[in-house]
């Protein structure tokens, strides 16, 4: 089994003729996810070509789901037109969508998830890497060369760390059930607990790697989480150990404000609810060896 994406998903690329769309959207294919749509405002009724398929792109995500039966959604757009695509997603009925999408005001996504609360869809992202079940399906960019199938489960908001630990522990003969990346920002569709609490249901996951970094409350709700629900093993590590206070670390969620989201806080806190905590990310798989 996995979570979230497997040789069941079908996927629905918004943003496909777009360069960057375009471009990941064959690295998916090859990989052998089920892309069975696209969709370009003004552009339906086109193909997209790869040397081994053709996708048939769409005006609108409602008219793709309804032709295609796409059950998940990735995008692939700009800022500025992001927020309404992931609405458009959800009042299709999709249950899974992904957003890569960076720079996404915090305010927009503050509304975004108070209306996907109200319906049946759940939010990867955005500004994260996406998702990777290995051999079964690649929903985003996550390398799909240094994954392997196996048992450890991987939750991260730093896309790549995720990258580098996944190598490692493919080079060390350790495969993965699912790479989750919930992104860096503030405010995001997935917490940490929604995935720990999957991978803790999940049958093939007998232990998790968590990567957290500076800024908010997620790694302390996760701590809790796990103290009191978790019974798989995990093994985390806090990126920016070493950030000034006020000054924000790559993803905008990064920042240490006065006391509140300091590195020394979340091991603290990670390390009372008996999680293994790596000082360096290459010793996560000496950890979990």
């Amino acid at each position: 089994m996995s979570i979230l994406v497997d040789k069941s998903t079908r996927l629905l690329v918004q943003g496909i003729t777009g360069r960057e769309g375009s471009f990941h959207t064959e690295q998916m294919i090859e990989y052998g996810t089920d892309v069975v749509a696209g969709v370009t405002p003004g552009k339906g009724g086109q193909w997209f070509r790869t040397h081994s398929k053709r996708v048939p792109v769409f005006d609108t995500v409602k008219k793709a789901a309804e032709a295609t039966g796409a059950n998940t959604s990735i995008i692939f757009v700009p800022a500025r037109f992001a927020v309404d695509a992931i609405y458009e997603a959800a009042d299709a009925g999709l249950p899974l969508i992904v957003c890569l999408t960076e720079h996404i005001p915090v305010q927009d996504m503050i509304s975004v998830r108070a209306y996907l609360d109200t319906k049946n869809t759940r939010l990867v992202g955005p500004n994260c890497p996406g998702l990777l079940t290995p051999g079964e399906a690649k929903v985003g960019i996550i390398p799909g060369y240094i994954a392997t199938a196996g048992n450890v489960g991987l939750v991260s908001r730093s896309g790549t760390l995720t990258y580098e630990v996944m190598d490692s522990l493919t080079g060390r003969g350790m495969g993965q059930s699912t790479c989750v990346g919930i992104g860096g920002d503030p405010i995001s569709g997935t917490s940490f607990i929604d995935v720990l609490q999957l991978f803790e249901e999940d049958p093939q996951t007998e232990q998790v790697v968590l990567i957290g970094e500076i800024g908010g409350s997620a790694e302390e709700q996760a701590a809790a989480y796990i103290a009191q629900q978790m019974t798989k093993r995990v093994t985390a590590f806090i990126a920016g150990q070493t950030a000034p206070p006020g000054r924000r670390m790559g993803h905008a969620g990064a920042i240490v404000e006065g006391k509140s989201g300091t590195a020394e806080g979340k091991v603290a806190a990670l390390r009372a609810a008996g999680v293994q905590v790596a000082e360096h990310p290459d010793q996560i798989v000496d950890m979990i060896a």
